[in-house]
């Protein structure tokens, strides 16, 4: 059964002057200020696409690599994930490095820097992102 979750956006004003809100319709969990400075300079309280893409693809990425690990019977007791995403003013979206560091019980480097290119190849996030380019850094713990 397929799902659809929504977020939407009100903006006020030009790009470079004006400013909106993001609010996450599908789970009510709150509404962040956005603006051109918090995505091109410093964020000062506010969020932005980048940082909204951080946070779905490093929850994204986590879900894909403990499924395939828990799939290889190598379930993991914790992963933390950490999505950069930068963004270049003129540009866009340059890139997106994930960096994984993981505790999995019975796993040694090999086949964990294998189960971790495999999340990252089919992660649905990534998959959405393949216009990007996608770097990783995964370690055990």
């Amino acid at each position: 059964m397929a799902t659809t979750r929504t977020a939407h956006t009100v903006w006020e004003g030009n790009l470079l002057k004006g400013a909106g809100t993001v609010s996450l319709d599908s789970s009510g969990r709150g509404s962040f200020e956005v603006s051109w400075p918090s995505r091109a300079e410093a964020a000062n309280g506010k969020t932005s696409p980048e940082e909204l893409i951080a946070a779905a693809h490093s929850s994204c990425y986590s879900m894909a690599l403990s499924h395939g690990l828990d799939g290889a019977g190598t379930p993991p007791t914790r992963l933390e994930t950490k999505a950069d995403v930068t963004f270049q003013p003129g540009e866009g979206i340059t890139g997106i490095h994930l960096t994984v560091r993981a505790e999995v019980p019975g796993l040694d480097a090999e086949g964990f820097a294998a189960a971790a290119e495999d999340a990252k190849k089919n992660c649905p996030v990534s998959q959405a992102l393949t216009g990007t380019t996608i770097t990783l850094s995964a370690e055990l713990a």
